[in-house]
């Protein structure tokens, strides 16, 4: 029988894993706690960086049904960055740190349900946030507009200068 600390550890981990966006798993061995709380503030609102056990994570994960994305990532002493926003702002904020502290190695993932390398958080570090992406397709839109706008102007603009160049090609005539 499961000790009630235990079961309630897995509830919570489930939960965590059930409801985040993504999570992404990483080896801290290594890194004092100083360099964790860094870390943490580091990853800011939108993530949780927990330290968990391998046996308990690997339940948790299971119940969640993330069973065959995170099996492997599970060797060593594993912590996990649990994404409740933007996952490439934390998958940006895990990188810089890892650069910076080289104990903190980034195993890899599950983000939106799909199995991610750890190569492949590092492209999605390599975008840009959420915010700079919507400001940009804003601005492609608005752009188009104007020039939806310019053609549509230039149409009739153009038959009143050729109606007025050829009114003033009869009067020369005449």
């Amino acid at each position: 029988m499961a000790r009630p600390d235990k079961a309630a550890a897995v509830a919570e981990l489930k939960e965590e894993f059930s409801s985040s966006q993504g999570a992404v798993l990483a080896e801290y061995r290594g890194l004092s706690v100083a360099q964790l709380t860094e870390l943490r503030r580091s990853l800011g609102q939108n993530a949780r960086f927990r330290i968990v056990k391998n046996t308990l994570s690997k339940i948790a994960a299971n119940e969640a049904g993330l069973d065959e994305q995170v099996r492997d990532l599970f060797e060593g002493p594993s912590a996990i960055a649990f994404v409740h926003g933007d996952v490439v702002e934390a998958a940006k904020g895990l990188r810089d740190f890892s650069k910076a502290n080289a104990p903190l190695v980034i195993k890899g993932g599950v983000i939106d349900g799909k199995a991610m390398t750890p190569d492949e958080i590092n492209q999605l570090a390599d975008l840009e946030s959420r915010e700079v992406l919507l400001a940009k397709l804003a601005g492609a839109l608005k752009a188009k507009q104007g020039q939806a706008a310019a053609l549509f102007q230039a149409l009739p603009s153009k038959t009143v200068r050729l109606a007025q160049a050829l009114h003033d090609k009869r009067s020369e005539e005449a």
